[in-house]
C-alpha cells in the first residue's frame, strides 16, 4: 500500500511539473501563424502574427493586439522581438495579433527635432493599422469579447498604442504601455491605463501622470529594474518572468485559485501542494 501511494504522489509530481511549464509559457501549448491583411484605402500591406492556444477549447475569446517597437524598418519585429510575451499570453487563453507596423519602404523614425511632433506621423500610421487590424479581427472573429480587447505596446509601439487610445477612446478596455517615453499618456477612467517603466530611460514631461492624475483615474504606474531595451527578446529570465506576470495581473488573471481549503487529491493537482500533503500523509 505504501508503495502504491508513493508511486500515485510521484505521478501527481509529473503532472505538477507538466503544469508549471505551462505557467511559465515554455511549453508549446500555442500555435502561431503569419499572414498579410491589405488596407486598400491605404495601399498598405500590414503583416500579421496570430498566436493563439494550440487548444481551441482552451481559448478565452479575449482578443489583444501588440504592437513592436522601433526595429529600423527590418519588418520582422512582429514575430521575432517579443516572442517570449506572445506565447507566454497565448498560452494562457489570449488571442494576441502582433502587428507589424514598419515596412522595408517606410522612411525610417526620426531622431531629430522636437520628436513628439516629428515621430507623430509614424504614430498615426500605427493608429490605423491597429484599426484596420481591429475591424479584420471583427469581420473575421465576430465572437470574440471585443469589449475586453486590449492593446499592448513597447517603446514606440507603445506610442502608437497610446495615441490609439486618444483617439478611440471606446475601442479597447485596457491599455499597457512598455515603457513609451513620447505620447502623453490619457487622463482617463476608459480605457484602463497601465504602464511599465524602465530604470534607465525617462519619459518626456508630461508623458506620465502626477499622483492625484493616477488616483483620480485609476491609472497604474509601475517602475521597474529593467532596462527599456530589454523588455524585448533581450529580457533575460528574471525580467521575462516579471513582465509576464505583471502583463497577465493587469489584464485580469489570477494564477492562483483561491477557493482551496481542503487538502484534497483535486487540490493537490490544480496547486501543486503535493509536498505538503505528502509529508502529512504519511506521518
Amino acid at each position: 500500500m505504501r508503495y502504491l501511494t508513493i508511486v500515485f504522489f510521484s505521478f501527481l509530481l509529473i503532472q505538477c511539473s507538466i503544469k508549471n511549464k505551462i505557467e511559465d509559457g515554455k511549453s508549446e501549448n500555442f500555435k502561431v501563424d503569419t499572414l498579410t491583411y491589405f488596407d486598400q484605402r491605404r495601399e498598405r500591406k500590414i503583416p500579421i502574427a496570430v498566436y493563439q492556444p494550440k487548444n481551441s477549447k482552451n481559448l478565452n475569446q479575449i482578443p489583444i493586439i501588440f504592437s513592436h517597437g522601433y526595429g529600423e524598418n527590418n519588418g520582422k519585429d512582429y514575430f521575432e522581438a517579443y516572442s517570449y510575451l506572445t506565447e507566454f499570453l497565448a498560452s494562457k487563453g489570449y488571442f494576441i495579433v502582433s502587428v507589424q507596423h514598419e515596412l522595408k519602404t517606410d522612411e525610417l523614425l526620426a531622431m531629430t527635432g522636437k520628436l513628439q511632433e516629428t515621430r507623430r506621423p509614424n504614430w498615426e500610421r500605427g493608429a490605423q493599422n491597429i484599426f484596420f487590424v481591429l475591424q479584420e479581427m471583427k469581420r473575421k472573429y465576430p465572437n470574440f469579447n471585443y469589449e475586453k480587447l486590449a492593446l499592448i505596446g513597447h517603446s514606440n509601439g507603445g506610442d502608437m498604442t497610446v495615441l490609439f487610445a486618444h483617439k478611440y477612446p471606446n475601442l479597447a478596455e485596457k491599455i499597457i504601455s512598455m515603457d513609451n517615453r513620447r505620447m502623453e499618456l490619457p487622463r482617463v477612467a476608459k480605457p484602463k491605463i497601465y504602464t511599465l517603466r524602465s530604470k534607465d530611460y525617462p519619459a518626456d514631461d508630461g508623458v506620465l501622470p502626477n499622483e492625484e492624475e493616477k488616483r483620480k483615474y485609476g491609472i497604474t504606474v509601475q517602475f521597474t529594474n529593467i532596462n527599456h531595451s530589454n523588455m524585448d527578446n533581450d529580457a533575460n529570465t528574471e525580467e521575462r518572468k516579471y513582465m509576464n506576470e505583471k502583463i497577465l495581473e493587469y489584464l485580469g488573471v489570477s494564477r492562483r485559485n483561491g477557493k482551496n481549503s481542503t487538502l484534497t487529491i483535486l487540490s493537490i493537482i490544480k496547486h501543486c501542494k503535493i509536498d505538503i500533503f505528502y509529508d502529512s500523509y504519511l506521518t
